[in-house]
């Protein structure tokens, strides 16, 4: 039998080539995607093949708070969490040699634990496998790069570049805006090749200080941990150069909103070719039917895709962000675009999504939606011609709206599973509630007085 330093990926030998291996992280996803775990020495990691974690990881909110699952007794059961050696890769930005790890869950009995974000996905593309087929992903991720921001009372601020002014807004693929925080763009570029994590373009945004970054097509759940590894490397590389980066969706009033859109494409396990594409290069009804599930799905599962009041103040008409669920063909004014391609890169891009997503949850829901549309055989409106921003919104304006319609979602809740979105709710409406306590500068300023 191999030792585990021997199923290490490539990356990963390579890093730790010649070196001593100090640390390892034993890591899991919690509902917000912060990495929860333990680190320990590896000399220890070498000993054990699995440990525990209390399952109130899962119950806790973006806040700290614990929430309550109604039937279900708050006992903090020990988990097992065993190692997925494939997904080993450095943490570069420690003072010593350390790797990550993350970690398969499951109960005492060996079954997976329903509501850990990771098992969610697996679960939708298992789905699709039993179908025969493999969905295929590609996502984008947007983020800003801020200043040091210790006061939560205070604005988030653009941060200062390499000629010493603040980032300037509009400023969409400007190559000297990216170079004006080349060292962080650098130390991005060095941490995910020693991680062995690919990059398939970086580019300056709208927003000020507004990075967006491309990853190429892939297998889902390979794609959401390398999500969930990006925002801690980006986010450790920002650090370095005494700035902040931030996933937050809207972090700056007036300023365009932080997405993760996901392209989508489904592939015959069997025949290897693309369904969405014809021989003569047009759209499949698979295709069709795909689309109708994000249209008709999509509103049930907002929550997951824009999980945070904060979330909702990015659907603003003409700030770069959908109000709605049209397609179209080559259009970013509509929520689901068709990109241009040739006929095995054929895909249906959802625009939807916020950057402070969970990854993998946001992938499972949205591969949730296309395949109930699949399975329903239904077709979607009319391709959208003009400016979508011109139409109604037909998507959940605030958060609470999102998670009403989560917990009616019947077909969704059996696509991901029905413990999964019973946690899911119970902890969201906790942060809902706490957020409705808080009250604003705005209400201050606004209501004081003139009421």
């Amino acid at each position: 039998m191999k030792s585990w330093m021997e199923q290490l990926p490539e990356a990963a030998k390579t890093y730790l080539d010649g070196r001593r291996l100090d640390e390892v992280e034993c890591i899991v996803s919690d509902l917000a995607g912060v990495a929860r775990g333990k680190a320990m020495p590896a000399s220890k990691f070498a000993t054990q093949e699995q440990f525990y974690l209390p399952d109130s990881i899962f119950l806790q909110t973006i806040t700290g708070d614990w929430a309550d699952v109604e039937g279900r007794a708050f006992t903090e059961p020990d988990m097992v969490l065993r190692p997925d050696f494939s997904t080993a890769t450095a943490a570069p930005w420690t003072a010593d040699y350390t790797i990550q790890v993350i970690h398969d869950i499951t109960d005492r009995q060996g079954d997976p634990i329903p509501f850990a974000p990771r098992n969610v996905l697996k679960r939708v593309v298992d789905l699709y496998i039993n179908a025969g087929l493999t969905p295929v992903v590609a996502p984008e991720m947007e983020f800003y790069l801020v200043a040091p921001n210790i006061d939560p009372g205070q604005p988030i601020e653009p941060p200062i570049g390499r000629s010493g002014r603040r980032a300037a807004a509009r400023q969409a693929y400007s190559m000297s805006a990216v170079d004006e925080y080349g060292p962080i763009i650098d130390d991005i570029y060095d941490f995910a090749e020693a991680q062995g994590l690919e990059i398939d373009g970086i580019l300056h945004e709208g927003g000020a200080g507004q990075i967006e970054m491309n990853l190429r097509h892939g297998d889902p759940v390979k794609l959401a941990d390398e999500i969930f590894y990006f925002k801690r490397l980006i986010r450790e590389a920002a650090l370095r150069h005494d700035c902040y980066a931030t996933f937050m969706a809207k972090p700056i009033q007036d300023e365009p909103g932080s997405a993760m859109h996901i392209h989508h494409s489904v592939v015959d396990t069997a025949s290897g070719h693309n369904i969405f594409a014809t021989g003569d290069d047009g759209e499949t009804p698979e295709f069709m039917h795909f689309v109708s599930g994000l249209q008709r799905h999509l509103p049930s599962v907002i929550a997951l895709l824009s999980p945070y009041v904060n979330s909702y103040r990015r659907y603003v008409r003409d700030l770069a962000a959908p109000i709605n669920l049209a397609w179209a063909r080559d259009n970013r004014t509509t929520g689901l675009r068709v990109p241009v391609s040739g006929r095995e890169a054929r895909r249906i891009e959802n625009r939807i999504p916020g950057m402070d997503c969970n990854p993998y949850l946001a992938i499972a829901a949205s591969l949730a939606c296309g395949y109930l549309g699949l399975q329903d055989k239904l077709y979607p409106t009319d391709e959208f011609i003009g400016d979508a921003y011109d139409s109604e919104g037909d998507i959940p304006r605030t958060f609470g709206e999102a998670l009403d319609a989560f917990a009616k979602a019947d077909p969704i809740q059996q696509v991901l599973g029905k413990e999964f979105c019973d946690v899911y709710r119970a902890v969201k409406a906790l942060e809902y509630d706490g957020f409705l306590q808080v009250i604003s500068p705005w209400e201050r300023e606004h209501l004081l007085l003139n009421v």
